[in-house]
């Protein structure tokens, strides 16, 4: 088999700086310009600029940009299967050897859009960096020397889509290259100009992106008919908020092929949605379900009883506790259901658990507190789910910071819920409650104690 080439130069118009040629951007941000571009005439060509000294660039230009993507999931319960090879990527550049190439980019009047996901510790400033040294600086600081060069030129600005997963990225960056910029002499102007004449986005991304599929990947060529190293896999699902100018939507209109991406005033409700429902539900349900016995969410959404349990809880306890539309917080909790069911997606329990503690007080803790400011009364589930920590923390299954391995192993319960450096409260508030059903767990087992809230 012959690899995966183009049969005639791509004709697409640099547009998209890209800082990340990993599996999530390409089967999330490219993914989504290659449907614009197909089905709404687009014409936006994305440039790759590899982050780190080693990476997927010379893989990817060897296949002159093109790579298959495979989507795979539940839609309204039916399975769904998608292959389309990606063909937005123009080139990619390792900018640590060719950074002529790189800074080539930056006298491109074309270009328009700066997307990133350099990790959650990419967005990073680092004090006494030197602007002679490319090679050591942080993704902001290659950032700001980008935007210097494009100064220079007389250009106007950016509109800057990072997707890592920080609070207010957006916001984070621009503040880090103003920094930079200070610290590098580079003026006044230059800081009006990184003000004014750019637009940094704050963005919540949701998308499981499963990458390479290394077990079937063989099996996958010989369907396709051609050779790739790149092959990407990703769940059928995506969301995609971004905060900023509504008026920006329409120089990349991806709403024209109804794709789910929303550009709103503020975030923050977007991203309290995600972390109270995706990730409250996870945390709410994981531990119960491991001491039941099951190893993974999908095994967890086929047990009827764990699945009524987090059902309950999440359409009970927490969607209440939420500012959005009830329509659409409900709708998007059903999209979060098919999702757990992936059967394309293995995902262990145990891998979800990892630092239970700190992610209680941030995905679960608020809602239970939320719940009960509202309506006067504990909410069974979530006080249930505190008490399951609190069991599954006394195995030796619980992945941790070793100090709270050992104190959530041989504190009281009294202790524990007295705890503020985990939960940054006094929840002793709740001990008859959670020592109750730590008693029902102890002595009737995990699943007949789950019935009693369930049921």
């Amino acid at each position: 088999m012959e690899r995966l080439k183009r049969k005639e130069k791509c004709a697409l118009t640099e547009r998209v700086l890209q800082f990340g040629e990993g599996n999530f951007l390409r089967g999330f941000v490219d993914w989504m310009i290659d449907r614009l571009n197909k089905e709404n005439g687009g014409d936006y060509g994305v440039v790759l600029v590899q982050p780190l000294a080693n990476g997927l660039v010379d893989m990817i230009n060897e296949q002159d940009g093109l790579y298959s993507l495979y989507l795979r999931g539940l839609m309204n319960g039916e399975r769904v299967e998608e292959t389309r090879v990606v063909e937005c990527v123009t080139r990619g550049i390792n900018p640590f050897e060719n950074t002529d190439d790189f800074f080539e980019c930056a006298k491109n009047p074309e270009l328009r859009f700066i997307v990133s996901n350099t990790t959650e510790a990419g967005i990073e400033y680092k004090p006494d960096q030197s602007a002679d040294d490319f090679a050591g600086l942080t993704f902001p600081g290659r950032l700001t020397l980008f935007m210097k060069k494009r100064f220079d030129e007389g250009l106007g600005g950016f509109i800057l889509l990072p997707c890592e997963l920080i609070d207010r990225n957006g916001d984070c960056l621009k503040e880090c290259i103003l920094k930079y910029a200070a610290d590098w002499g580079y003026g006044a102007e230059f800081a009006e100009w990184i003000e004014k004449e750019n637009h940094f986005t704050n963005t919540l991304v949701d998308r499981i992106v499963t990458g390479y599929p290394r077990d079937t990947a063989k099996q996958m060529e010989e369907s396709f008919g051609y050779l790739d190293n790149v092959i990407d896999t990703a769940e059928i699902f995506h969301l995609w908020v971004i905060e900023g100018d509504k008026a920006l939507a329409d120089e990349i209109p991806f709403h024209k092929c109804g794709m789910n991406v929303l550009w709103t005033d503020d975030v923050t409700p977007y991203k309290k949605r995600k972390v109270r429902i995706l990730n409250g539900a996870h945390t709410m349900m994981v531990l119960a379900a491991h001491l039941a016995g099951l190893e993974t969410v999908r095994e967890a959404m086929e047990d009827e009883l764990v699945f009524s349990f987090m059902k309950k809880g999440l359409f009970d306890e927490i969607i209440p506790t939420l500012d959005l539309p009830e329509e659409e917080l409900v709708r998007f909790a059903n999209d979060v259901i098919e999702r757990f069911k992936n059967p394309f997606i293995k995902h262990y329990l145990l891998s979800i658990a990892l630092n239970s503690v700190s992610k209680f007080k941030v995905r679960v803790l608020p809602s239970l507190t939320s719940y009960m400011k509202a309506n006067g009364k504990e909410p069974q589930c979530l006080v249930f789910s505190l008490a399951a920590l609190i069991a599954f923390y006394r195995t030796d299954a619980a992945n941790d910071d070793p100090a709270v391995i050992e104190f959530m192993k041989k504190a009281s319960t009294a202790d524990i819920l007295a705890k503020k450096d985990y939960w940054d409260e006094d929840l002793t508030y709740l001990l008859p409650s959670v020592e109750a059903r730590l008693k029902d767990i102890d002595e009737l087992g995990i699943r007949k104690a789950m019935e009693k809230v369930v049921y």
